[in-house]
């Protein structure tokens, strides 16, 4: 079946006209609309009207994340009787390697948590990226997925990531944070994703403090976490006081906004805000 992908801003009128008219033998195809949010008001206008009565043999296909400047479109779009799919982009990164490990699981191969992460770092945050990767190794490997394959047919991707500057900055490694991130800085890591990955490794030592001294698996269980990533946690944990860990959670919401726009020069508030909760740490074992 045919499937036409466009962007709802760089169409025009009279193309989308033309796409959503009905043939001459009502061939079946797919329409697929991306970021409908930015369609201007005639195409807008087109889309919603022909929602209405489809031509035989059309499916619309409509990507809409609820403003923009066509923000009336969405509800128009469920009077018109859409069904309407919620896809929720994720947040943290964890919630990519959760994505990671569905993706393996729709195709029938599990994979560790390890693995999912693994590969979540080596790929990047653009969740079709991770699913054409997903697919990928299960084709390349027969299902038979395994760190080593990972690193063997990602090995040319960026080894430094942000889920182990944010380990090194929350254990008080500052210089070699320091040194990770200008790395990553350097090969063009997003740096919205360096500081998701340090905003998650705050939250996370936060979320566990907060359960008290509990076993890792009954804190799995109430965090919604792999036991091992817990584990992990509890341990970074013991080094961190009430007082330290609200002041960097003050640092992770400050830079959330600065890599977001707010800043300048988003690469100076990731340096600053590395150097800020590795000294933060209260340990006598900080480094740098």
């Amino acid at each position: 079946m045919p499937v036409t992908r466009i962007r709802a801003g760089e169409v025009t009128e009279h193309e989308l006209a033309e796409l959503l008219s009905p043939s001459l033998f009502a061939e079946e195809r797919i329409i697929v609309l991306e970021a409908a949010a930015e369609a201007g008001k005639e195409p807008a206008a087109l889309i919603a009207s022909t929602a209405t009565q489809l031509p035989e043999g059309v499916t619309l296909l409509v990507m809409h994340n609820g403003g923009g400047r066509a923000k009336s479109m969405a509800p128009a779009l469920r009077k018109a009787g859409a069904v309407e799919h919620d896809c929720v982009a994720p947040r943290w990164p964890s919630d990519r390697v959760k994505f990671v490990a569905q993706e393996f699981r729709n195709l029938n191969v599990k994979v560790s948590s390890t693995v999912a992460e693994q590969l979540t770092q080596s790929v990047g945050g653009e969740l079709r990226e991770l699913a054409a990767a997903c697919s990928q190794l299960v084709a390349d490997t027969g299902g038979k997925i395994d760190a080593a394959a990972v690193t063997l047919y990602y090995s040319g991707r960026p080894e430094v990531t942000g889920f182990e500057i944010a380990d090194q900055t929350v254990t008080g490694n500052r210089a070699g944070a320091q040194e990770s991130l200008a790395w990553a800085i350097h090969h063009g890591v997003p740096r919205v994703l360096l500081a998701d990955a340090l905003a998650e490794a705050v939250h996370g030592i936060a979320r566990v403090r907060s359960l008290g001294s509990v076993d890792q698996y009954s804190a799995a269980s109430e965090l919604g976490m792999p036991p091992t990533r817990v584990k992990k946690l509890q341990a970074q944990a013991r080094a961190w006081d009430s007082d330290s860990i609200a002041s960097a959670l003050v640092v992770v919401a400050q830079l959330n906004a600065d890599v977001k726009g707010q800043a300048a020069d988003a690469d100076f508030s990731l340096e600053h805000a590395v150097a800020q909760i590795a000294e933060l740490r209260p340990s006598r074992d900080r480094r740098g």
